[in-house]
């Protein structure tokens, strides 16, 4: 599975421009991404970091940005001891679609470890990310995320 590629897409009544300021915002982030803060400039070639309780636990280096429509950055998960050639790139791609926003995350050049085939834990990117834009959405749809979930 190595140089895999992790794709989630779900819909979202809101607008780009909400969007883009839940997933470019700190004030949102928190909210939604398990405590993490977001913090860059937005700028191709800045350093993208997440942080909680005050420690950079995923960090990157902005490779697109283009406000409204597509972020991508490399991804690094501090604590990560997979063996990788080059780090992991993430890519969300908005798309206005009448009412909603089809939201499109790519998670790029993962490794066999990255994915974790059990249902009953929030481990490995193809159970982290579908939670954390669970509770996007329903934060965007309803103003509240969802109840946190014990495994």
């Amino acid at each position: 599975m190595d140089n895999s590629t992790f794709v989630y897409v779900t819909y979202i009544a809101t607008t780009p421009e909400k969007l883009w300021e839940a997933l470019t915002n700190s004030d949102f982030t928190e909210k939604y991404f398990f405590g993490s803060k977001i913090q860059s400039d937005w700028k191709v070639g800045s350093e993208i970091t997440y942080s909680r309780d005050g420690k950079v636990s995923d960090y990157g280096k902005i490779l697109t940005c283009e406000p409204h429509r597509v972020l991508s950055f490399t991804w690094t998960y501090t604590a990560d001891t997979a063996v990788r050639e080059e780090p992991t790139i993430v890519t969300f791609e908005l798309k206005q679609m009448d009412s909603a926003v089809k939201l499109t995350l790519k998670h790029e050049k993962l490794v066999s470890v990255d994915i974790v085939d059990r249902d009953d834990t929030f481990e490995g990117l193809n159970n982290g990310w579908p939670a954390i834009l669970s509770n996007l959405k329903s934060l965007l749809e309803t103003g509240k995320t969802l109840a946190p979930i014990s495994l």
